[in-house]
Parts: structure tokens; C-alpha cells; sequence
């Protein structure tokens, strides 16, 4: 189930970068909706079946998990908040590459965490990063904007690798329905104030916009992330980041496809490093061991 779960995550999530290039609106503007139209979703699903649950993590014996989930949301949304206007500053392949770097975040995180990886999981880090760098040739000097969007990326990838440590804490004990719900509502809250403080528009897309963000929500948030989320009980952060540079390729893909943005031949043995350092760690045995019985959706 954790297998078929990662698979749709990965496929899904690689449609984001494109999605985002594509969206004629701000950038803040679209994160802010992939979240609260997300929390729309799962809203009243959450109400319905999980009120119990969701009251022990305000009130109950559940606050620390309450206090993870809330934590994850703010750091996602400082991954949506530098990331989604990098895709728009540089490009698609850059953007999405740079902010999977996120594993090696990722990594030195559980090393403070008092956790030693596998030297397996170090070598397939650092072959899959070493080929979404060269996947991408991001260079940082073409121009202004595309070192912003570079910075950006990167910051990007350092907070997705926050919110998946902290994810991981909190889907410890409760279900995937109530910690996505409470960490897409913080993370809308915070990408609207900063909207409402920034000036930014929220309003009055066309059409073909909306429904690269209703594209966004259906994929990407909610079969992407959220399924990310649900393998967080069995799976370790450290491989789910691991996994999702397999967005890399995918990206790529689909932006040559769709927006004509045809990777250069160079790029290939790039690519092929980002698959190859994933299967580097999920065949030598990155998966964390875990003997808890499976948290319900």
C-alpha cells in the first residue's frame, strides 16, 4: 500500500513545477489557493469522521502531535512561499532540481536527530543530487531573476525537508486526514497574511489559471503531498525526500511535452543519476524500520 502510495505521490508532484509555469497569477497567490482549496476538500471529510481526533490535538492527549502538525504547516508554507515563485523566476528543470536538495536537508537533520544513516543512503543522496544539478546545468549568473529563483529553490528545498521531519513526527499517532488538514489550514493562514500584507492578488484569474490550480489541488496537494504524508508511517523522511527528486525527470517531462521546454541533451545522464541514486537507497534498504501498527487514513 506504502509502495502504490509513493508511486501516485511522485507522478503527481511531478506536475507541479509545470503547473505553476503555466498559471498566469502571483505567485503566493497560487500556493495560498493549492492550500485553502485543499483544506476545502478534506474539511468536511475531517468533520465528519475525524472531530474526535482533531479535538484531542487542540485539547487533548494528542497536543504535541497537535503542536508537529502545526509546525509542519508553517514550514510549508515556507517551502510553497520561496518555491512556487522560483518556477516562475527560472526555469521549470532548475526550479525543481534545486529544490531537491531537500534530501541532503534532509539528511543532516537526522543526523541531529541523533540518527545514523546508512552509508548506502549517503552515496545514494549524493549520486541522485549530483545528477539533478547536472540534469539542470543551473547556473547562478545568467541573469538577477534567475539567481533569485535559484536562492529561492534552494531555501524551498531546506524548508520541505523541515516540514517532512516534522511530518514524520506527527504522523507517529495520528491519521493522515487530520494532520493534512491542520497543516494545509496553517499553511493557507499564513500564505493569506502574507498576501493581504504583500498586496498580492488573489482574484480574478482566467480561466485557464483556475484550472491549473484546481490541476494543482487535485494532483500535486492532495494525491502528492498527502500521499507523501500517509507513507510517513511506515516510510522514513529521509527516503520519502529521497524519493521525490524522482520529480526531477518527471518535471522535465512533462514541461517538454506540454510547454515545450525540451531539455538539453546534456541533461539526460543528469536525469539518469536522480533515478539511479534512488534506487541506490531504496534497494539497499533506506526503508526505516518501523513496527507500529498503521495509523488509519
Amino acid at each position: 500500500m506504502h509502495v502504490a502510495a509513493l508511486g501516485i505521490a511522485v507522478i503527481a508532484v511531478s506536475s507541479s513545477a509545470p503547473l505553476i509555469a503555466y498559471a498566469a497569477a502571483p505567485a503566493l497567490a497560487i500556493a495560498f489557493w493549492r492550500n485553502m482549496l485543499a483544506v476545502g476538500v478534506l474539511g468536511p471529510y475531517a468533520a465528519a469522521r475525524r472531530r474526535d481526533e482533531l479535538r484531542a490535538l487542540v485539547r487533548g492527549d494528542q497536543r504535541t502531535e497537535g503542536r508537529y502538525s502545526v509546525l509542519a504547516g508553517a514550514a510549508l508554507a515556507v517551502h510553497f512561499g520561496t518555491w512556487v515563485p522560483s518556477a516562475q523566476l527560472t526555469s521549470v528543470a532548475s526550479a525543481t532540481a534545486l529544490v531537491a536538495t531537500q534530501p541532503v536537508w534532509q539528511g543532516l537533520i537526522a543526523l541531529g536527530q541523533g540518527r545514523r544513516l546508512r552509508p548506502v543512503t549517503w552515496v545514494g543522496i549524493g549520486i541522485a543530487v549530483a545528477g539533478a544539478v547536472l540534469a539542470t546545468g543551473a547556473d547562478f549568473g545568467t541573469s538577477g531573476r534567475a539567481l533569485a529563483g535559484d536562492l529561492l529553490a534552494l531555501v524551498g528545498g531546506l524548508a520541505g525537508a523541515v516540514y517532512t521531519a516534522l511530518g514524520e513526527r506527527a504522523r507517529a499517532a495520528i491519521s493522515t486526514t487530520a494532520y493534512t488538514l491542520v497543516c494545509y489550514a496553517v499553511c493557507a493562514a499564513a500564505l493569506l497574511a502574507v498576501c493581504l500584507v504583500g498586496g498580492v492578488r488573489l482574484a480574478g484569474f482566467d480561466r485557464s489559471t483556475w484550472l491549473a490550480i484546481l490541476g494543482l489541488v487535485a494532483g500535486a496537494q492532495l494525491l502528492g503531498h498527502s500521499m507523501f504524508s500517509y507513507a510517513l508511517r511506515k516510510v522514513s523522511a529521509t527516503t520519502v525526500s529521497l524519493l521525490i527528486l524522482l520529480e526531477v525527470p518527471g518535471s522535465a517531462l512533462i514541461a517538454w511535452a506540454w510547454l515545450d521546454q525540451l531539455p538539453r541533451a546534456a541533461s539526460v545522464p543528469g536525469l539518469a543519476l536522480v533515478v539511479a541514486g534512488v534506487a541506490v537507497v531504496v534497494l539497499g534498504g533506506a526503508r526505516a524500520p518501523r513496527r507500529e501498527p498503521e495509523a488509519p487514513l
